[in-house]
């Protein structure tokens, strides 16, 4: 038994599972294209400050992309889940893509790499004209580095164009820009609010209706340049609606934390792919219920992936924008890193109780591989931050 500090408050006993879940073996999943967006891993003896430059562990951050890619996921690098804008700046995001991308070729793993703006560090004071050459040119850059080592780019929704932009207008030319210079097809992504708060508003409204119009012209203007669409909205019914709404050919990568199940499982109108931060901790469950839905067993895969979105949801409840903190916690707890430290000091950032309820949600679905690993080092945790 194990005590587990409680939200509400008090303290309660748990019993931990005592054997892990067993699970097929790898190999390619053919009916959906998915994407895990992978955490870094933290240097924990480099000596820094909350403000000073992201210090990452490359050999433990590259192990667990073949992790992933061991799994027969794809990784998306370099976006939200690797703490870009929160911890890693533009300078150890180019080098995490050029290193990732390098190992993608070496073992033969799917990659695609967030292309953004942030180095602008003060968005923020960046308006009208010259702001958004500013942008475009930051885009370029970021975009020309990712092309160059031959991954798939994802154009990240900017905190710098959300500040310099006027008008929807503003969004097409610059997005009509950009697509019609690159040299392959790109993702698209739309990441709300919730995730970050800079970002409101984006598409020139903060009417999602109206947003969604200018983004579909986006696409409908470029249909041979977009790959597809990753949609970080949490609204279930919207991503339908607007899957429905794409050109023939252009793919909508889920990447809605609460309800991938459904949006994967599709309807007889469509599915959607699925770019999400949970397939991080949930890697070797997500890739078996994909491996089921690729034999056309739709019940089945929903018996696998149903389970697991409580624990998705508290991950990511409100404020959204930490549940980094989490994933990092399960792949320390599962034995994937070696400590619980994270870039910017963010295992901060959510409480005691928050992580012991995840480690419980993770324990019952059977995320651990070992699982006395996994509650040892909870105790200590639990220790250190609580004295239990």
């Amino acid at each position: 038994m194990i005590r587990l500090p409680e939200i509400g408050g008090g303290v309660r006993e748990y019993a931990p599972r005592s054997e892990p879940l067993t699970l097929g073996g790898g190999g390619a999943l053919t009916s959906r294209t998915v994407y895990s967006a992978a955490h870094v891993v933290a240097d924990p003896y480099a000596d820094t400050t909350p403000d000073s430059p992201a210090a990452v562990d490359w050999d433990a951050t590259l192990a667990f992309r073949r992790h992933l890619w061991s799994q027969g996921l794809g990784v998306a690098e370099a976006m939200d889940t690797a703490q870009r804008g929160m911890g890693l700046d533009w300078t150890g995001a180019a080098e995490l893509i050029r290193r990732s991308a390098a190992e993608a070729k070496a073992v033969g793993g799917r990659i695609a790499c967030g292309v953004g703006t942030d180095q602008l560090t003060e968005p923020e004071h960046l308006t009208g004209p010259a702001g958004l050459a500013a942008v475009r040119k930051a885009y370029e850059e970021q975009l020309a580095l990712v092309e160059e080592t031959g991954s798939r780019a994802v154009l990240m929704a900017s905190r710098a164009l959300a500040a310099a932009a006027s008008d929807p207008e503003d969004y097409l030319d610059l997005y009509g820009h950009l697509l019609r210079q690159a040299s392959e097809p790109v993702i698209l992504h739309w990441l709300g609010p919730m995730f970050d708060p800079a970002l409101d508003g984006y598409w020139g409204s903060a009417d999602l209706d109206t947003a969604t119009e200018t983004f579909l012209e986006v696409i409908a203007a470029h249909p041979d340049k977009v790959d597809g669409i990753k949609v970080s909205l949490l609204d279930a019914r919207r991503e339908v609606e607007l899957r429905r709404r794409l050109p023939e050919g252009v793919r909508c990568y889920t990447g809605d934390d609460f309800h991938y199940p459904e949006l994967i499982a599709g309807d007889e109108q469509g599915f959607s792919h699925a770019l999400l931060g949970i397939f991080d901790p949930l890697a070797p469950l997500a890739a078996q219920a994909v491996r089921t839905l690729d034999t056309g067993d739709t019940d089945g895969f929903r018996a696998i992936l149903d389970p697991t979105v409580a624990l998705s949801r508290h991950l990511f409840r409100a404020p959204t924008r930490f549940y980094k903190t989490g994933v990092v916690l399960l792949a320390w707890l599962a034995g994937h890193q070696d400590h619980f430290t994270m870039v910017g000091g963010l295992q901060s950032a959510r409480s005691l109780p928050h992580l012991a309820k995840a480690y419980e949600l993770a324990d019952g679905l059977g995320l651990f591989p070992d699982p006395a690993l996994a509650e040892s080092r909870m105790r200590s945790l639990l220790t250190v931050g609580g004295g239990l």
